[in-house]
Protein backbone atom coordinates (compact mmCIF):
# COMPACT_ATOMS: atom_id res chain seq x y z
CA UNK A 1 0.00 0.00 0.00
CA UNK A 2 1.08 3.56 -0.64
CA UNK A 3 -0.09 6.99 0.32
CA UNK A 4 -1.21 8.87 -2.79
CA UNK A 5 -0.77 12.54 -3.67
CA UNK A 6 -3.99 14.55 -3.53
CA UNK A 7 -4.79 16.95 -6.36
CA UNK A 8 -5.65 20.47 -5.26
CA UNK A 9 -8.00 23.03 -6.77
CA UNK A 10 -7.69 24.59 -9.36
CA UNK A 11 -6.13 21.49 -10.97
CA UNK A 12 -8.27 20.86 -14.08
CA UNK A 13 -8.20 17.09 -13.52
CA UNK A 14 -10.60 17.63 -10.61
CA UNK A 15 -13.20 18.79 -13.15
CA UNK A 16 -13.16 15.62 -15.25
CA UNK A 17 -16.02 13.13 -15.16
CA UNK A 18 -14.83 9.74 -13.85
CA UNK A 19 -15.36 6.64 -15.97
CA UNK A 20 -17.33 3.58 -14.79
CA UNK A 21 -15.27 0.64 -13.57
CA UNK A 22 -15.56 -2.41 -15.81
CA UNK A 23 -12.52 -4.41 -14.66
CA UNK A 24 -12.59 -5.60 -11.07
CA UNK A 25 -8.96 -6.69 -11.10
CA UNK A 26 -5.82 -6.37 -9.00
CA UNK A 27 -5.32 -2.82 -10.25
CA UNK A 28 -8.66 -1.81 -8.72
CA UNK A 29 -7.79 -3.57 -5.46
CA UNK A 30 -4.47 -1.72 -5.27
CA UNK A 31 -6.19 1.61 -5.94
CA UNK A 32 -8.72 0.97 -3.17
CA UNK A 33 -5.99 -0.07 -0.70
CA UNK A 34 -3.95 3.02 -1.52
CA UNK A 35 -7.00 5.27 -1.27
CA UNK A 36 -7.82 3.86 2.17
CA UNK A 37 -4.26 4.42 3.33
CA UNK A 38 -4.38 7.99 2.00
CA UNK A 39 -7.77 8.56 3.65
CA UNK A 40 -6.49 7.44 7.05
CA UNK A 41 -3.14 9.25 6.74
CA UNK A 42 -5.03 12.51 6.17
CA UNK A 43 -7.66 11.82 8.87
CA UNK A 44 -10.30 12.40 6.20
CA UNK A 45 -13.91 11.26 6.06
CA UNK A 46 -13.96 10.46 2.35
CA UNK A 47 -11.84 10.30 -0.78
CA UNK A 48 -12.63 9.82 -4.45
CA UNK A 49 -10.39 8.40 -7.16
CA UNK A 50 -10.29 11.66 -9.16
CA UNK A 51 -8.73 13.39 -6.13
CA UNK A 52 -5.74 11.05 -6.46
CA UNK A 53 -5.56 11.41 -10.27
CA UNK A 54 -7.39 8.21 -11.17
CA UNK A 55 -10.30 8.45 -13.60
CA UNK A 56 -12.33 5.51 -12.24
CA UNK A 57 -15.68 5.87 -10.41
CA UNK A 58 -14.44 4.74 -6.99
CA UNK A 59 -14.81 6.33 -3.59
CA UNK A 60 -14.03 5.36 -0.03
CA UNK A 61 -15.66 6.63 3.15
CA UNK A 62 -14.86 6.43 6.80
CA UNK A 63 -17.07 9.06 8.42
CA UNK A 64 -17.19 7.31 11.79
CA UNK A 65 -14.52 7.10 14.44
CA UNK A 66 -14.07 3.40 13.63
CA UNK A 67 -11.19 3.19 11.15
CA UNK A 68 -11.61 -0.59 10.92
CA UNK A 69 -14.92 -0.28 9.01
CA UNK A 70 -14.27 1.81 5.88
CA UNK A 71 -16.89 1.79 3.14
CA UNK A 72 -15.99 1.20 -0.53
CA UNK A 73 -18.31 2.23 -3.37
CA UNK A 74 -17.53 1.39 -6.98
CA UNK A 75 -19.78 2.94 -9.64
CA UNK A 76 -22.07 4.53 -7.00
CA UNK A 77 -25.43 5.96 -7.96
CA UNK A 78 -27.82 7.79 -5.66
CA UNK A 79 -31.30 6.32 -6.09
CA UNK A 80 -33.17 8.66 -3.75
CA UNK A 81 -32.56 11.61 -1.43
CA UNK A 82 -34.56 13.10 1.41
CA UNK A 83 -34.38 15.39 4.44
CA UNK A 84 -32.28 18.30 3.17
CA UNK A 85 -30.04 20.02 5.67
CA UNK A 86 -27.38 22.71 5.82
CA UNK A 87 -24.01 21.09 6.54
CA UNK A 88 -20.50 22.45 6.92
CA UNK A 89 -18.08 20.91 4.43
CA UNK A 90 -14.40 21.02 3.67
CA UNK A 91 -12.24 19.07 1.24
CA UNK A 92 -8.72 17.68 0.99
CA UNK A 93 -8.53 19.11 -2.54
CA UNK A 94 -9.39 22.63 -1.32
CA UNK A 95 -7.34 22.99 1.86
CA UNK A 96 -8.31 25.69 4.31
CA UNK A 97 -11.74 26.36 2.80
CA UNK A 98 -14.95 25.59 4.69
CA UNK A 99 -18.49 26.32 3.58
CA UNK A 100 -22.12 25.56 4.31
CA UNK A 101 -23.82 23.40 1.68
CA UNK A 102 -27.36 22.05 1.39
CA UNK A 103 -27.27 18.24 1.16
CA UNK A 104 -29.76 15.46 1.68
CA UNK A 105 -29.19 13.83 5.06
CA UNK A 106 -30.75 10.55 3.96
CA UNK A 107 -29.91 8.74 0.72
CA UNK A 108 -30.36 5.35 -0.89
CA UNK A 109 -27.38 4.30 -3.00
CA UNK A 110 -26.64 1.51 -5.46
CA UNK A 111 -23.01 0.54 -6.02
CA UNK A 112 -20.64 -2.37 -6.40
CA UNK A 113 -18.08 -3.62 -3.93
CA UNK A 114 -14.40 -4.17 -4.75
CA UNK A 115 -15.23 -7.57 -6.30
CA UNK A 116 -17.99 -6.18 -8.52
CA UNK A 117 -20.88 -7.51 -6.45
CA UNK A 118 -23.83 -5.05 -6.61
CA UNK A 119 -25.45 -3.78 -3.44
CA UNK A 120 -27.91 -1.13 -2.26
CA UNK A 121 -27.94 0.58 1.10
CA UNK A 122 -29.46 3.49 2.99
CA UNK A 123 -27.19 6.11 4.49
CA UNK A 124 -28.06 8.87 6.94
CA UNK A 125 -26.44 11.88 8.57
CA UNK A 126 -22.69 12.23 7.98
CA UNK A 127 -22.51 9.02 5.92
CA UNK A 128 -25.08 10.43 3.46
CA UNK A 129 -23.39 13.83 3.28
CA UNK A 130 -19.93 12.33 2.70
CA UNK A 131 -21.21 10.01 -0.01
CA UNK A 132 -22.81 12.92 -1.92
CA UNK A 133 -19.64 15.02 -1.57
CA UNK A 134 -17.51 12.22 -3.03
CA UNK A 135 -20.00 11.45 -5.83
CA UNK A 136 -19.77 15.13 -6.76
CA UNK A 137 -16.01 14.58 -7.22
CA UNK A 138 -16.75 11.64 -9.53
CA UNK A 139 -18.86 14.05 -11.60
CA UNK A 140 -16.21 16.78 -11.73
CA UNK A 141 -17.96 18.96 -9.19
CA UNK A 142 -16.51 20.51 -6.03
CA UNK A 143 -18.37 21.53 -2.89
CA UNK A 144 -17.48 25.17 -3.56
CA UNK A 145 -19.66 24.95 -6.69
CA UNK A 146 -22.63 24.61 -4.33
CA UNK A 147 -21.84 27.82 -2.44
CA UNK A 148 -23.34 31.23 -3.16
CA UNK A 149 -21.84 33.28 -5.97
CA UNK A 150 -20.51 35.81 -3.46
CA UNK A 151 -18.78 33.08 -1.42
CA UNK A 152 -17.30 31.50 -4.58
CA UNK A 153 -15.89 34.87 -5.66
CA UNK A 154 -14.32 35.39 -2.22
CA UNK A 155 -12.75 31.93 -2.35
CA UNK A 156 -11.40 32.57 -5.85
CA UNK A 157 -9.81 35.83 -4.66
CA UNK A 158 -8.30 34.07 -1.61
CA UNK A 159 -6.84 31.33 -3.81
CA UNK A 160 -5.32 33.85 -6.26
CA UNK A 161 -3.69 35.66 -3.34
CA UNK A 162 -2.35 32.36 -2.01
CA UNK A 163 -0.96 31.42 -5.44
CA UNK A 164 0.73 34.82 -5.79
CA UNK A 165 2.36 34.44 -2.38
CA UNK A 166 3.62 30.97 -3.26
CA UNK A 167 5.08 32.13 -6.60
CA UNK A 168 6.76 35.12 -4.93
CA UNK A 169 8.28 32.85 -2.27
CA UNK A 170 9.73 30.52 -4.92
Amino acid sequence: MAQLDILEHPDPRLRLHAEPVADFDDSLGCLIDDMLETLHANSALGLSAPQVDDSRRVLVLNPSENTSAPQVYVNPEVLSKSVPGLVEESCLSIPGIVGNVVRATEVRVRAQDCDGKPFECDLAAMDAVCLQHEIDHLNGKLFIDRLSLFRRLRIRAMMKTKARRQSNAA
